[in-house]
Parts: C-alpha cells; sequence; structure tokens
C-alpha cells in the first residue's frame, strides 16, 4: 500500500472483494524504520455486489438418450460477492434462435441436466452459463457447443469375415461403423460366434 502523510490519519483502502471479511493493521514507519503493527481492528465485511466471473470450462455431453448433461467449474466462495449465489443455464438447439433458461440455485452445483422426450442423441447444443446473487445477474460465459446423449448404434458393422489361424482360433474381421449423429462414438464391438 502506498505510504500515508504522517499527519493524516484515515485512509480508504480501495478494490477490496465484494462480500469478504476484512481486518485491517497501522503500522507507523519513519526514516529509522517500520514500528510495530497495532492490534487488528475489528473484521469488517464489504458490502454485497452482483458478481462478476463467469464460470469456466463449460462442457458436458454423455448421459442417456433424451437428455442434455451440461457441466461447468464451480465460483469460489471468495468471487460469489453476496448471498443467494446460484448458477443461470441457457441453451438452445444449434441454429436455433430461441434460448432456454434454467436456474440452478444450489452454490455447490456443477452440473445440470435437461431431459425432453423431442432431443434426438448427439445433437448440437449452444450453451452459455452465467451466475448471480440477491444483487442481480451477473454475465454469461462464452458459447460452448454440447452434444445430447447418445442412443445405441443403430447400425451393424459391415463386410465381417472369418479366417481359420490354427486349430483352435479364428481371426475375425469387419469394418469400422464411422462415426456420425446415428451411430455416435463406437467404444467397442462384441464379437459372437456359434
Amino acid at each position: 500500500p502506498e505510504v500515508i502523510n504522517g499527519r493524516t490519519h484515515k485512509a480508504t483502502v480501495v478494490d477490496l472483494s465484494p462480500w469478504v471479511d476484512y481486518e485491517f493493521r497501522v503500522v507507523a514507519s519513519n526514516s529509522v524504520g517500520i514500528g510495530e503493527p497495532s492490534r487488528p481492528s475489528a473484521l469488517l465485511k464489504t458490502k454485497a455486489a452482483v458478481p462478476v466471473v463467469v464460470p469456466t470450462n463449460i462442457s458436458g455431453g454423455g448421459g442417456s438418450r433424451s437428455e442434455l448433461v451440461i457441466t461447468w467449474e464451480p465460483v469460489s466462495e471468495e468471487l460469489q460477492n453476496g448471498e443467494g449465489f446460484g448458477y443461470i443455464v441457457m441453451f438452445r438447439p444449434l441454429g436455433s434462435t430461441t434460448w432456454t433458461k434454467a436456474v440452478v440455485a444450489s452454490v455447490e452445483s456443477s452440473k445440470y441436466v435437461y431431459r425432453n422426450e423431442s432431443i434426438t442423441p448427439l445433437s448440437p447444443f449452444e450453451v452459455k452459463v452465467g451466475v448471480y446473487n440477491n444483487e442481480g445477474e451477473g454475465t454469461l460465459s462464452s458459447i460452448s457447443i454440447v452434444y445430447s446423449g447418445e442412443d445405441e448404434p443403430q447400425m451393424a458393422p459391415a463386410g465381417a469375415s472369418a479366417l481359420s489361424v490354427s486349430a483352435a482360433a479364428v481371426e475375425v474381421s469387419w469394418l469400422p461403423i464411422p462415426w456420425n449423429r446415428h451411430t455416435g462414438r463406437v467404444l467397442g464391438y462384441e464379437v459372437r460366434g456359434w
């Protein structure tokens, strides 16, 4: 902090965080050095303010069929700026002009799940997440693209063939299923024989 003139007995401390408990000490100094600090003042909480931070790491995906799962990094308590803190989640199908808004009132929340039977598997959504408290709504994050939940693959692998490699082993091969909105991400295959 800047040094205050010795004839001044009052100072305004600026750039403090809203809704945070502070205590203060005063230290006298002269050309010889710095003296001992005063006893701490009583705790003083700054006034609340509208939150100015936005949640980070907006992501999501996964979940079940007909679900849109949205996740974010929770905002730490010292950045909530007041009581009544929560999250505002806004989303819309990619290409749509109408946003759906949801309020998540839990401070610890880091996820919101929207369920609707009309959501097709692996549909892209534009997503924004913001914050609010009793003082008002803060700004929203930039747009992230999140995909709705997948369905089971709707296609069978093609080109299956088998080659005998020994008296007790057969090598089975097939063409992989390409990724698209109807197949999703194929995580594995099951080979059956009879």
